[in-house]
């Protein structure tokens, strides 16, 4: 999911499409809340598509960066204080929790840890 919207903005494409799940709905919405997309929609009926809006500040991606931390081979999970800040603040750590995915920020406001997903930047 992370490298088709990483290629999909180096493209300049404005909108990206990909194959439903649910951490993906919920990773797209996170993305949305933050503004690093301008829409998500779910489509379809039995095979499910994301369709993701790309956010552009002239011929310039919104999202600078994406980086995945927890791989299948690899697990990466934290505490609430271990949350780590993406470039000073300025990024966006994709946390599952047991309450839903969230950023970092609103995971350690309700004192939760989980698998550290992604950075957004």
């Amino acid at each position: 999911m992370l490298t088709r919207i990483r290629n999909g903005g180096r493209a300049l494409r404005p909108v990206v499409e990909l194959p439903h799940s649910r951490i993906k709905e919920s990773i797209a919405k996170v993305l949305k809340k933050e503004g690093y997309v301008s829409d998500v929609a779910v489509e379809g009926g039995t095979m499910k598509k994301i369709k993701i809006k790309l956010k552009y500040q002239g011929k310039k991606n919104v999202i600078e960066g994406l980086r995945r931390i927890s791989k299948p081979g690899l697990r990466n999970y934290v505490g609430a204080m271990e949350i780590p800040r993406v470039r000073g603040g300025l990024g966006v750590a994709v946390v599952s929790t047991s309450e839903g995915v969230m950023t970092g920020m609103q995971a350690r406001k309700k004192n939760l840890g989980g698998e550290l997903l992604c950075y957004v930047w």
